[in-house]
């Protein structure tokens, strides 16, 4: 058996989720006095993923500007998560194979689990993060294993369950929080990588289409 561990916005997804929230936060409450929350954690998300700033404080950074975002709001954002064109075949056919699928995100459960009801899509595991709420409001807090954690731990863990030697793995990412399961699996894909990713890469793809035929040339399917 084979495992595949996907990145998710930016990957299966080319939605972000904390700027869906954030956009969702600004239609809420109007923007603050710095400006735009969604702009605000756009450029977050972008220093992030070119590896300008530590992961897990961008995380929180970004999830610190949501404070006070109703539940109810909230759930609407992740409503809006939707999977890239593509997406929910290539787990077809992936499920079809025999090859144990999962996502591995810093991105947070509901919206992937939104997401893929939405496609009629589904993988064998999702490690994601949550976000916390009180009085029927986001904190402005993140947690979960993938906040201090990383995505090769992650995948260890899951080799380990599922009885998977690391080298038959196959990883698919685009940002700099998932360098350490590309650098790490059996086959590492990028998925239109950042820069500071590619050179980790072994193959590069542009449309889920490419990574269909990238499985395929490689025998995972």
């Amino acid at each position: 058996m084979t495992l595949v561990a996907f990145d998710f916005d930016g990957t299966l997804s080319d939605s972000e989720m904390t700027v869906l929230l954030g956009e969702q936060f600004d239609r809420t409450s109007g923007p603050t006095a710095d400006g735009s929350v969604a702009a605000r954690m756009d450029e977050i998300t972008r220093r992030a993923m070119n590896d300008e700033i530590e992961y897990a404080e961008s995380l929180r950074r970004r999830c610190a500007l949501l404070e006070g975002l109703p539940i109810k709001r909230a759930n609407e954002a992740f409503g809006r998560v939707e999977l890239r064109p593509g997406a929910a075949d290539v787990l077809r056919v992936l499920d079809e194979a025999g090859i144990y699928t999962a996502v591995l995100t810093g991105g947070f459960e509901r919206g992937v689990a939104a997401a893929l009801d939405a496609a009629g899509a589904s993988v064998d595991t999702v490690v994601a993060n949550r976000l916390p709420s009180a009085d029927g409001a986001l904190t402005g807090e993140v947690e979960g294993p993938l906040v201090e954690g990383t995505k090769d731990d992650a995948l260890d863990v899951l080799c380990a369950a599922v009885g998977v030697d690391r080298a038959e793995t196959v990883a698919v990412g685009d940002g700099a929080n998932d360098l350490p399961m590309l650098e790490v699996a059996g086959l590492a894909i990028g998925f239109s990588p950042k820069p500071a990713v590619e050179p980790a890469c072994d193959v590069v793809v542009e449309s889920m289409a490419e990574l269909r035929e990238v499985l395929d040339a490689e025998g995972v399917l």
